[in-house]
């Protein structure tokens, strides 16, 4: 069910609530999601600006207040590589550099040793990192795996989604992982 923000410095704070409402312009490849983002109704004790994952619906709920959270479609660990806990943003960076953790390179030897940021990169435009873990939330240029257990842990947005919400959140946020 979709909310209209429910006031204009709620919207000041969290953005221009029509590119959230209406997917705003895509600028990067990596495409819309098949799972839109909006504004839903979210009665929580958590604090404004906490990310939750559901891994179970494949959903991440930046939470607002006022009974509302901003979600997004994810797509999460596959069989196995699925975990749940609490962290905070420990760094967040655009269009970041990627070097396959060795327990990635043992399972797929064909993985380049790093990879410059771009397009091609695999963590897409934006990372925010997710404690001492091996594990981010990050853009993914292969839209179609959004809302599908397909990763080796991280959290997969569109490149579209991940930038919207690496403007909205600090490093320091809290991230609760729910399994």
């Amino acid at each position: 069910m979709m909310v209209a923000a429910s006031s204009a410095a709620h919207a000041q704070f969290y953005g221009d609530t029509r590119d959230v409402m209406y997917g705003g312009p895509n600028f990067f490849q990596g495409g819309v999601s098949p799972i839109p983002r909006e504004i839903v109704m979210y009665p929580t004790n958590y604090a404004p600006g906490t990310i939750v994952v559901n891994t179970a619906e494949r959903r991440l709920y930046l939470v607002l207040g006022g009974g509302e959270a901003l979600r997004y479609g994810i797509g999460v660990g596959r069989d196995g590589f699925r975990w749940g806990g609490v962290h905070r943003i420990t760094a967040k960076k655009a269009w970041p550099a990627w070097t396959p953790p060795r327990q990635m390179l043992a399972r797929r030897p064909d993985l380049p040793r790093h990879m410059e940021g771009g397009i091609e990169n695999p963590l897409g435009a934006r990372a925010l990192y997710l404690g001492s873990t091996l594990y981010r939330i990050h853009g993914s240029n292969e839209p179609e795996t959004i809302g599908q257990a397909v990763s080796s842990g991280c959290f997969r947005m569109t490149n579209e989604d991940v930038t919207d919400l690496y403007n909205r959140v600090s490093v320091g946020a809290t991230v609760i992982v729910k399994n």
